[in-house]
């Protein structure tokens, strides 16, 4: 039985096995990371056009079922920037937001999400998270965090937003800035000034949580309400009663889409986090166990009438620094937010819109990353484009549109890559043992009569004549007797590459020049035979590494060494 939990439900393994010296340090992390994730679930769930109470909802239950199926012992799932972003991308378009048809599509959403996590878990797709590279995930989290300003920048000031897409908001703004409702203005600016004021004094506190009651008690003291001042307004108490989410078919084509980016996004963004708080905690994650115990966490969320979740970097955090050891912290932090829904709506009632909104824009501008966009300019220009592109995809066509740009770039930057790979020509220092790049070594020399040439790609039908067409030059330049093919690189070739082999043969036959073949030579042989092209038919000369192929051509070629010539 704890072979088979160890595999399936790790967290609740680790449950089982739980130590009591852990117990202090996994209330107070709990409580903390309650204290953190209650307003900023508010929060998001406003972001994605939800009524605040869906925030909630869609963070205690999936806290719970990812604490029993989690392999990272400190990650936390909720409402998260750039998941909420998406949602709002893709369901404001097909109904109101807040509406029973906005809700039912949004548990639609959810649900399929979690089945594709589920399937993606057990069919062992971990690796699909480094679909999202580096460079999407800058240009993502700038992207969003820019949408996230302009798309709040309406509610912190008091004024109305016209437009669903980014340059129609803050054209909307320019226009409508003269129409500042200045009590909520001022009350935003407090909340945000307030806000990084707690954080820079006391960096693991519960800073959200406490310029959000500053902001509750401000309102009432001041009356603000009755000065236009908007509140979130009556909440129901505690959990809705599980339900089973409808799923309109007429909608199969927008929904599948927008859950397989949902899918990526969260799992890659959850993964980065799981992985980095496993290595500073000494043990490891399994990927596909995360794909499973997220895709849970998400039918957990739709079966409460939430939205698709994600993992927390910022609450992850906030655990690790309280010192938390184990998954009983999800369900502390729950259980938590769960009697606060239950004990204190009428406070969580008088929450003013535009304090949350000031919330949302701090947390936004902890999502700007100019740092990774300025190490990525220095690194790779291609991958800063990549990044860049990210960023105007997600602004001006909206982050689905935005991500399925990037990651067509970095498709074809790899594809570019790989059709036109780099390459490597040998030779031999004298005095020295190995052969070296003559394009990294000027002292290094090519062996007269020899073009020992390496791909360093697997040779396939989008870069095969391009291989051909290299070699054939490098060869009409050099005039060798033997044209050495470094068939290390070659891994995965498939059958154009193989005729192609065959074709640089003929040609090199024309000219007198025998092509060998060095490097995996058993497998080599094999494949090149089931494509019908044996040794024998094609006078191929396999040999099973370069030294093995210099030795043979010295034999029959330099029975003594000629002047010029460069010792073995």
């Amino acid at each position: 039985m704890r072979h088979f939990l160890r595999r399936h439900a790790p967290g609740l393994d680790q449950l089982l096995g739980y130590r009591r010296e852990w117990l202090n340090a996994d209330v107070q992390a709990g409580l903390s990371v309650a204290a953190v994730a209650l307003p900023i679930s508010i929060a998001y769930a406003q972001l994605a056009g939800f009524s605040p109470i869906i925030g909630l909802y869609s963070t205690v239950l999936p806290m719970i079922v990812y604490a029993l199926f989690g392999s990272s012992r400190q990650l936390i799932v909720g409402p998260d920037a750039a998941t909420c972003a998406m949602l709002g991308a893709t369901l404001m378009p097909l109904a109101t937001p807040g509406s029973e048809t906005y809700q039912a599509y949004a548990m639609s959403l959810t649900l399929i999400t979690g089945v594709l996590c589920v399937i993606a878990g057990r069919f062992r797709f971990g690796f699909l998270a480094d679909f999202l590279s580096r460079p999407i995930l800058i240009g993502l989290l700038n992207g969003v965090a820019i949408t996230i300003l302009v798309g709040q920048s309406g509610k912190v000031l008091g004024i109305g937003l016209q437009g669903s897409d980014t340059i129609s908001q803050v054209l909307s703004l320019v226009k409508q800035l003269p129409r500042t409702h200045w009590p909520t203005a001022l009350l935003s600016a407090g909340t945000f000034v307030l806000f990084f004021a707690i954080k820079a004094a006391w960096p693991r506190g519960p800073a959200a949580l406490l310029a959000l009651a500053v902001a509750v008690i401000a309102t009432w003291l001041l009356k603000l309400t009755a000065q236009g001042v908007a509140v979130v307004g009556a909440l129901p108490s505690g959990l809705p009663p599980l339900v089973a989410p409808a799923l309109p078919h007429e909608l199969f084509g927008t929904l599948f889409p927008a859950a397989g980016a949902l899918v990526l996004v969260t799992f890659s963004s959850g993964m980065l986090t799981a992985r980095s708080f496993a290595s500073k905690n000494g043990y490891r994650v399994d990927g596909n166990q995360e794909f499973f115990a997220l895709g849970l966490s998400h039918l957990a969320s739709a079966a409460c009438q939430g939205f698709a979740v994600s993992g927390s970097s910022s609450r992850t955090a906030v655990n690790d620094a309280m010192g938390g050891k184990s998954p009983l912290v999800s369900i502390i932090g729950a259980l938590a937010i769960l009697l606060v829904m239950t004990l204190f709506n009428t406070v969580l009632a008088m929450l003013p819109i535009a304090a949350l909104s000031a919330i949302l824009v701090a947390a936004a501008i902890s999502l700007i990353d100019l740092g990774g966009l300025r190490e990525l300019r220095h690194f790779s220009r291609s991958e800063h484009l990549i990044a860049l592109a990210t960023v105007v995809g997600v602004v001006l066509f909206g982050v689905m549109s935005g991500i399925l740009l990037a990651v067509s770039m970095a498709l074809l930057y790899f594809l570019s890559q790989v059709a036109r790979p780099a390459e490597q020509q040998f030779g031999r220092i004298e005095g020295q043992e190995g052969f070296y790049e003559l394009a990294h070594y000027p002292e290094a020399r090519a062996i007269p009569g020899l073009l020992i040439y390496r791909f360093e790609s697997p040779l396939t039908f989008f870069n095969a004549d391009y291989f051909r067409r290299r070699v054939e030059e490098l060869a009409l330049s050099t005039h060798p007797h033997w044209v050495v093919i470094d068939a290390i690189s070659m891994t995965k070739n498939d059958i154009t590459g193989f005729h192609v082999i065959d074709e640089l043969r003929q040609s090199l036959d024309k000219q007198g020049i025998q092509l060998v073949i060095a490097g995996r030579t058993a497998q080599l042989i094999k494949r090149m035979t089931r494509a019908g092209l044996p040794p024998e038919r094609t006078g191929i000369l396999y040999f099973p590494s370069r030294q093995a192929a210099v030795a043979a051509y010295r034999q029959r070629y330099v029975e003594t060494p000629t002047q010029g010539d460069l010792p073995l």
